[in-house]
């Protein structure tokens, strides 16, 4: 039965695929849009002119609905001796690529920019992760026809969300992949499970006309069911379209994630200065016990960011950021679309034996 977010966003299937900087692609993002999901293009990395270019190609795949997603974050100042420690720690790694480790031109992209080229690009959905907008802010993006979406770790996070005016909130558990979006709080505290987050934010939101998408190990048709069992009227996949034939990922990450087992992931901030869940790989081991030395995110994922494009070029998983979500294990290869047909196929499955409508 469609949801109040199904209708606002004219989708058939209750599947957002999960915004992944520097994974996903347009081809990815139309793929999903066009079976009857929400395709999404994780652009908190990207250039203002880049979003704008990657919002173009999606339309010119499809003229399904599709959505952006934006890092919030300020332009940092770090202290030059926390980023001359950074670089001496990371020397060693480099040197093994044949590389000398720098100081790069800008640590991000201006958020204010990008978020103009978002407003620009008017996509059907607004998503938001690492921090909070200012109700105005929300308001422009409602004004220009966006569908705003922003994540939250923990109720706190999510009713902050609902404060500003998000039309729906992507209650993130603590088992997805990549980056957590935590922004209030204690980080360790903010390590809520799906299955304990998801329907503390539904009863929180759902009397405030807020909708909530479960995000978190969700891998199968039988999860999707199992989330909105709980409350939740989507669900956000990232792990699960990675290995999709459309992902932009170098062969050593397909790799990787294709022989990963249930219990090879690990939260780390020792690639880009945030907590993020990822495969263990070496870098991981061998900077493990600078964790809580690293500068924070961006400097250190802008510190990395030439290490990992030269692993992944010559083909080294060792020093590439693996992110990967708790259901890694589950993951199938196969084109978007026809991974988008086996979770429709598994979740009215999983529907009819519960005996919910389809």
């Amino acid at each position: 039965m469609p949801t109040s977010l199904l209708r606002a966003l004219q989708l058939r299937l209750p599947i957002v695929q999960g915004p992944m900087t520097g994974s996903d692609t347009p081809a990815l993002a139309a793929a999903v849009s066009g079976a009857g999901g929400l395709g999404m293009l994780g652009c908190g990395m990207l250039s203002p002119a880049a979003i704008a270019d990657a919002g173009a190609e999606v339309r010119r795949r499809t003229d399904q609905p599709f959505g952006i997603n934006l890092f919030v974050q300020d332009t940092p100042t770090p202290d030059a001796a926390v980023v001359a420690q950074a670089l001496e720690r990371l020397a060693p790694l480099y040197a093994e690529l044949g590389l000398q480790p720098s100081v790069p031109a800008r640590w991000c992209e201006d958020f204010g920019a990008q978020f103009e080229a978002l407003l620009a690009a008017r996509p059907a959905v607004a998503s938001f992760t690492f921090g909070i907008l200012a109700s105005a802010a929300v308001a422009r993006l409602k004004a220009a026809g966006c569908y705003v979406i922003g994540t939250a770790t923990t109720v706190a996070e999510a009713l902050a969300w609902a404060e500003v005016g998000a039309d729906a909130v992507c209650a993130s558990g603590m088992e997805a992949g990549g980056h957590r979006g935590s922004f209030l709080g204690d980080f360790a505290a903010s390590m809520v499970g799906t299955l304990a987050l998801v329907p503390q934010c539904v009863n929180a939101l759902r009397p405030r006309g807020v909708a909530v998408i479960a995000a978190g190990g969700i891998m199968d048709g039988r999860a999707i069911a199992a989330a909105q069992a709980l409350g939740a009227e989507a669900v956000q996949m990232g792990t699960a379209f990675l290995v999709c034939d459309e992902a932009g990922i170098a062969p050593a990450y397909r790799q990787a994630l294709c022989r990963a087992s249930a219990t090879d992931t690990r939260t780390t901030r020792i690639f880009s200065g945030r907590p993020a869940r990822g495969i263990v790989n070496r870098m991981m081991e061998q900077l493990q016990p600078f964790e809580d030395q690293v500068p924070a995110y961006p400097v250190q994922n802008a510190l990395t960011g030439a290490l990992r494009r030269a692993a992944a070029q010559a083909g080294n998983a060792d020093y590439l950021s693996l992110w990967a979500g708790q259901g890694v294990a589950a993951v199938r290869p196969m084109p978007a679309a026809a991974l988008v047909a086996r979770l429709e196929e598994e979740w009215r499955a999983a529907r009819a034996s519960l005996g919910a409508p389809g």
